[in-house]
């Protein structure tokens, strides 16, 4: 799992690849095993292959999400605060499990943040996004997931530049002494 985290970088450019059946599939059935408070499930998630759709959504927001149309594939996550009071953990939560599976079949990922984004200055993101995809009011929008086969290629992380200071032991004034010795 860590070397995973390790590789997984954003990806912003895509080939135009279509992503397999078996792996749409994949991700599905991984967001759909992910975990949620009290196993409520107050997640849905709509998958987007349309290139006109997928279009539409790179216009969601003014700048961090014009690469989605470049994508072969888009998962809009959206979460039912009526389920639950920790909706946006949950979704949050399915976000980087469909993520971390789409990393391990080779495929890249990038999150587009639409909660509490702007489309443009009296519209929000998510008002953007309900209206095209046609999602009753009462759904929240987390987050855009787009997703393909990576056209660009990124360094994984170094283990040893990680931010060890952020970690504390039993206090917050007692500093973590491990990492990579």
């Amino acid at each position: 799992m860590l070397e995973l985290l390790i590789k997984r970088r954003s990806i912003r450019k895509f080939k135009s690849d279509k992503i397999e059946a078996d792996k749409l599939q994949t991700l599905i059935q991984a967001a759909l095993l992910s975990p949620s408070s009290r196993n409520i499930r107050p997640w849905e998630f709509i998958v987007v292959e349309n290139k006109e759709t997928l279009y539409k959504l790179s216009k969601v927001k003014k700048h961090g999400s014009s690469f989605i149309k470049e994508a072969p594939l888009a998962i809009v996550i959206l979460g039912d605060p009526n389920k639950s009071d920790v909706w946006i953990e949950d979704t949050s939560i399915a976000g980087i499990i469909i993520q971390l599976t789409a990393e391990k079949l080779g495929l890249g990922s990038c999150w587009v943040q639409i909660r509490n984004r702007e489309h443009h200055l009296d519209y929000s993101a998510e008002k953007y996004i309900q209206k095209l995809l046609e999602i009753p009011e009462y759904f929240k929008i987390t987050a855009v997931i787009a997703i393909g086969y990576p056209a660009e290629e990124k360094e994984p992380y170094d283990i040893a530049k990680l931010p060890y200071e952020k970690v504390k032991m039993e206090t917050f004034t007692r500093k973590y002494s491990g990492g990579l010795k």
